[in-house]
């Protein structure tokens, strides 16, 4: 099934703004918001467009276990195909101003080879051609195909939006097309941008 990208709003809930703090009325340079997460990188954030900044909630041991299922298979692929592969503790920054950490994405040695090695050793400025974001049971789904969609605009040529606990898979492409997957008795497939890439759904039965 496929879903045309103009149909899925942007809602916010209460619980979202709760964890949001406005930073926008202060001149928060790249550099020192990367400054500013390395002074507290006892939290997970991250940034929106619009220079609020985001605390991400602590994932819970079945999110963990499920995000590891997926970093693995990805760096068994990446091994022998090649690029990099980054956990959900990296930081992208991304062309429309927002810093980002999806659970896993990977980036090509043409991409990767753009970046300084200064710039490696900070939030990426780049987007991944591949990520995926895993959803817990208390994230919003009206956010998350939202955040996907920004992703997708802002250069992600491909992005995986798993949700355990409805066992479907939300599959963003930069074409514009999504398509719903439903039922983990299915493999994904990394298409033309991880060719050869397969993810068994059943792994992410707990």
């Amino acid at each position: 099934m496929t879903y045309p990208v103009a149909e899925i709003q942007q809602i916010i809930s209460e619980e979202h703004q709760s964890r949001l703090i406005d930073m926008s009325m202060f001149e928060m340079t790249d550099d020192v918001f990367f400054a500013f997460c390395q002074a507290n990188d006892h939290l997970k954030l991250e940034r929106n467009p619009d220079g609020t900044i985001l605390f991400m909630a602590l994932t819970g041991g079945i999110s963990g276990e499920n995000n590891s299922e997926i970093t693995t298979d990805l760096n068994i692929w990446k091994r022998r195909n090649g690029g990099h592969v980054y956990d959900s503790s990296t930081g992208f920054r991304l062309v429309d101003g927002s810093v980002r950490s999806p659970d896993a994405a990977w980036v090509s040695e043409e991409k990767y080879a753009q970046i300084s090695e200064e710039d490696r050793r900070k939030h990426l400025p780049i987007a991944p051609e591949f990520i995926v974001e895993l959803m817990s049971e208390t994230d919003s789904l009206k956010e998350a195909q939202n955040k996907m969609l920004s992703y997708i605009e802002n250069g992600v040529l491909l992005g995986w939006l798993i949700n355990p606990k409805m066992e479907t898979v939300y599959i963003y492409r930069a074409d514009g097309t999504i398509s719903k997957v439903e039922g983990f008795s299915q493999t994904l497939s990394g298409e033309q941008v991880l060719a050869g890439f397969e993810f068994d759904l059943s792994l992410l039965k707990k």
